[in-house]
């Protein structure tokens, strides 16, 4: 080692000043150099260390859009006027996660728009009730909405003991009236998912329930095409009457159906937007006049079973119904027997009188 060290003085002797700058500038730059990867290596390490979650990728968690399958709250079921006067000012029908669409007096028909876990600041305009409605509201443990009732819905509203809000008796409480549509009193009912709310407290309903909904829902898209019977769908056409036809046009790059009436696009007064339905479940049961009513008002026979096709995404497919009681719920079933699986998103159910022509093309 002394040996190497003496030669080194001695080189070191022999060298030119401008050699002597030469060699120190380069032991400069190379120390620099290793000091520099060296903190380079050690932070790198640190951080490896202290944050090993921002080298793992996290698989993100699917969730439906549509309801929160995990809520305990019970739905609310609000009867929507139908006639042509009053729909052109519909409001927050978007927001409702299922709609059922029955035949009423007159070849008419009303709507029941169901809510859950909503925030809606304006729905209606609400309208009576009628009697078969409340099977379809039961059987979803719902808090029924209305303004009025036939002497049958009032009736079985008592006999069945239906949470309900009725406009007729709290109507300064829980609903408004918009006077600046221009159009009959009996069109202009409203109320909000906030008001409905307060009612529900003030009238002590029970406020959670544990059914699950009615229906099965899948986070991934279904491909119905495949499953047996399956049939394009991209035209849905569904008259209730000689005056009443509700239709459904498929939009494949928004991957829902946009919905008309009477060929007429079927708009939201205040969002402008036309109302789309993800899902449409169709069926036919028998109706009836009732006998020596004045107003033609109709009876529904809705226990029973039958056959019907459920649509979504341009295709339809056949499906069996059954309800064994005006209580008990529709069950909705393939072919093959298997429970039917909708897909994320709202659903339209359509219950079309018996004798009418679905056509789906």
């Amino acid at each position: 080692m002394k040996k190497l060290f003496r030669k080194i003085k001695y080189n070191l002797k022999k060298m030119s000043k401008k050699q002597k700058i030469i060699l120190g500038v380069s032991l400069v730059f190379l120390a620099s150099l290793v000091i520099g990867c060296c903190v380079f290596f050690f932070n790198n390490k640190k951080e490896e260390v202290i944050k090993p979650s921002e080298k793992i990728p996290v698989e993100e968690v699917k969730k439906l859009q549509i309801l929160d399958m995990d809520s305990k709250s019970r739905p609310v079921a609000v009867m929507i006027n139908n006639i042509g006067t009053a729909r052109k000012y519909h409001t927050g029908l978007q927001d409702a996660y299922m709609v059922y669409e029955i035949i009423v007096e007159g070849g008419l028909t009303r709507l029941m728009a169901l809510y859950k876990d909503a925030n809606t600041s304006k729905i209606g305009s609400i309208r009576s009730s009628r009697h078969y409605y409340l099977d379809y509201a039961l059987e979803n443990d719902a808090i029924y909405v209305h303004w009025g009732y036939s002497e049958y819905a009032q009736r079985d509203i008592a006999s069945l003991e239906v949470n309900n809000i009725n406009g007729l008796i709290y109507g300064k409480q829980y609903f408004w009236r918009d006077k600046s549509l221009g159009v009959s009193s009996e069109h202009t009912a409203y109320s909000s998912m906030d008001l409905i709310n307060n009612g529900i407290n003030n009238l002590g309903y029970r406020k959670t329930t544990d059914d699950k909904p009615l229906l099965n829902y899948n986070i991934d898209e279904i491909n119905l095409s495949t499953i047996e019977g399956a049939i394009s769908a991209s035209n849905v056409s569904i008259p209730y009457s000689t005056s009443m036809k509700t239709e459904y046009i498929y939009d494949a790059e928004a991957k829902n159906y946009k919905r008309s009436v009477n060929g007429v696009a079927h708009i939201d007064y205040e969002t402008k937007e036309q109302y789309t339905a993800k899902n449409i479940i169709t069926y036919q049961v028998q109706n009836t006049t009732i006998s020596g009513d004045l107003k033609g008002r109709q009876n529904l026979a809705t226990v029973g079973s039958g056959d019907g096709y459920f649509i979504s995404n341009g295709y339809a497919v056949p499906i069996k119904w059954t309800k064994n009681s005006r209580t008990a719920r529709t069950k909705y079933m393939l072919l093959n027997g298997e429970e039917l699986i909708v897909n994320d998103g709202n659903t339209y159910i359509q219950i079309q009188p018996v004798n009418q022509n679905l056509s789906i093309s």
